[in-house]
């Protein structure tokens, strides 16, 4: 899935990630779970002062790992209505919820950045996905 994320702090990429879930054959291994274990490997465990961008609005996992290391901004591209339900484990709960009530108050999110740059990357809503092409279906 062309999933990308980067994590920024002082204006250095300390992590970079892209999924690897199926090259690694790690149900774990989202874009941002990469980009996370790469940024505590570079600076440590606490990301405090650092965003993470992503390409797709992060799932409830990819959230609770922000939250955990202390990420203070995340912005995502293509949100989880604009594309296909199998990018999402959940299709009934909204993820941004867990960052809302993470009883954070130095946390905060931006979606729908460059909507049609990111949302040109995934399937939509409704589309015949490949067989060979489809996940958490």
């Amino acid at each position: 899935m062309p999933i990308g994320c980067v994590i920024v702090r002082d204006g250095e990429i300390v992590g970079e990630g892209a999924n690897e879930v199926a090259t690694q054959t790690d149900p774990t291994a989202h874009a941002e779970i990469v980009a996370i274990r790469r940024a505590c490997a570079s600076v440590g465990v606490d990301l405090r002062g650092a965003t993470l961008y992503s390409t797709l609005q992060p799932c409830g996992m990819c959230s609770m790992a922000s939250i955990w290391s202390h990420v203070s901004r995340i912005v995502y591209g293509a949100e989880r209505h604009q594309v296909h339900s199998m990018y999402f484990e959940d299709r009934h709960l909204e993820t941004m919820d867990f960052i809302r009530d993470a009883f954070r108050d130095d946390m905060s999110f931006t979606g729908g950045v460059l909507p049609e740059d990111t949302v040109a990357l995934y399937y939509k809503p409704g589309d015949d996905v490949p067989p060979e092409e489809q996940g958490n279906l």
